[in-house]
């Protein structure tokens, strides 16, 4: 690519990234309240969101070896309870997957 194409490139990147972010608040200003259909989305697309992503995640699970379902089950586990206890999803994200990468890399090798 040019210098000019790399421009350009750029330029239309940060033209789309800040319109999807400023869109929202010009669309629906604080003078009207927030369509209820949006409310519900709002509440009920991320729940929705990681229950689909741990399907896909599981979905290639293999039950003829213990090294192909446990570790997966540990760190579910872990996650589920991580997030029980504190009810910060970062942290329970990033404890499920510190357990799944430690699991996979130094116990089920």
């Amino acid at each position: 690519m040019s210098g000019f194409e790399i421009i350009v490139t750029i330029a239309l990147a940060a033209i789309g990234t800040a319109a999807t972010r400023y869109l929202p608040f010009i669309v629906f200003n604080s003078n009207k309240p927030t369509p209820k259909y949006l409310v519900y989305l709002g509440k009920a697309l991320p729940p929705a969101v990681f229950g689909m992503l741990v399907v896909y995640c599981l979905k290639a699970l293999s039950f003829t070896d213990v090294s192909g379902y446990l570790p997966e089950l540990l760190a579910i586990a872990l996650t589920v309870g991580v997030h029980l206890a504190f009810r910060r999803m970062l942290v329970s994200v990033a404890a499920g997957m510190a357990a799944y990468i430690l699991l996979v890399n130094f116990i089920f090798i």
